[in-house]
């Protein structure tokens, strides 16, 4: 007999669109595992989706996407959530766990312009859209000049307040934008040497109970184990300085070779660079290690931050 899987997702255009395509590669598994199961999606609305005319740094961060459906799970309503890793907090309520962390995509950030601009070439006191202090740290870091304004909302509302509200230009994640086939909006990316990603941008979690050994067995198959070291470097750094979209925190991991001293790759290593700022931009701390343990590389790069100031941008930002 057959156990139907009910996956609780947001509503959005986006949230669903990025369901459908895990609830593929599930049933991909399924039939290539010969595993009894069938899938139903459970739409939620959550805090996060009711709220849009305050930034998320006002009423709380990006933790407001997922409580509702975190409590559901916890009721038995729904058997697993599929989230965008950039929206799930550091910590996880008890009793729930991240069953995988599929392959990532593009982690960068995207600028679309309504003239085809770049971040260079945007005019002097340009209107930039986004309600992301961590872009707006670096974005005004890089060009002080402009102008950033909050701007809530989905992904195609947004584009569509690009032009209905006089922006210049606005700036969301590149992943989001190809997961819905819409890469040809993007004007330009922004390298993530002069925009760091959000900590898991590009990654998704999905996130069931700790006791539901079918499904976390299902998920394990699904787990991209690379995208796992690396994002949980990035987490476990979020989770250190305690942030969230109320400060300006920046984190991004890739997989890299270590070499010993005789020039022979000995084993993969994994390289994170982390970054605290300031709102306006006018101080950026960033640092950049290597290790082989995701966790402990994760509370090096945030307590070396501490160490040159981070706490003290983080208390003001907060204020």
């Amino acid at each position: 007999m057959k156990r139907t899987i009910v996956v609780g997702t947001r509503q959005s255009q986006l949230a669903l669109t990025q369901t459908g395509h895990v609830i593929d590669a599930l049933k991909r598994l399924c039939e290539e595992h010969s595993l009894p199961f069938d899938f139903e999606i459970r739409k939620i609305i959550t805090k996060g989706d009711r709220i849009l005319d305050v930034t998320l740094s006002k009423v709380g961060g990006k933790g407001l996407f997922v409580k509702e459906i975190e409590q559901a799970m916890l009721d038995g309503e729904i058997d697993l959530a599929v989230h965008s890793m950039k929206d799930m907090p550091s910590e996880l309520q008890e009793g729930l766990v991240n069953g995988a962390t599929p392959l990532r995509v593009d982690p960068r950030d995207a600028l679309i312009s309504r003239q085809d601009y770049s971040l260079e070439t945007l005019p002097q006191g340009a209107r930039v859209g986004t309600s992301s202090l961590r872009r707006c740290s670096q974005l005004l870091a890089f060009r002080p000049d402009l102008v950033i304004e909050p701007i809530r909302g989905n992904i195609d509302s947004r584009l569509r307040k690009l032009n209905e509200e006089g922006f210049d230009a606005i700036v969301l994640a590149a992943a989001g934008l190809f997961r819905m086939g819409w890469g040809d909006e993007i004007t330009t990316f922004l390298p993530v040497e002069l925009c760091l990603p959000a900590v898991g941008q590009g990654a998704l979690g999905i996130e069931c109970r700790e006791e539901d050994h079918d499904v976390r067995h299902l998920l394990s198959l699904y787990n991209d184990k690379n995208t796992e070291l690396t994002v949980s470097a990035e987490r476990k750094f979020l989770s250190v300085l305690n942030g969230g979209c109320q400060v300006p925190i920046g984190a991004y991991a890739t997989l890299v070779n270590d070499e010993d001293e005789t020039n022979m790759i000995s084993s993969p290593c994994i390289m994170l660079t982390g970054m605290v700022g300031y709102p306006d931009g006018r101080t950026i701390l960033k640092e950049t290690l290597i290790g082989n343990d995701p966790i402990r590389l994760g509370e090096e790069v945030a307590w070396k931050l501490i160490s040159r100031g981070a706490g003290e941008i983080l208390a003001e930002a907060r204020e």
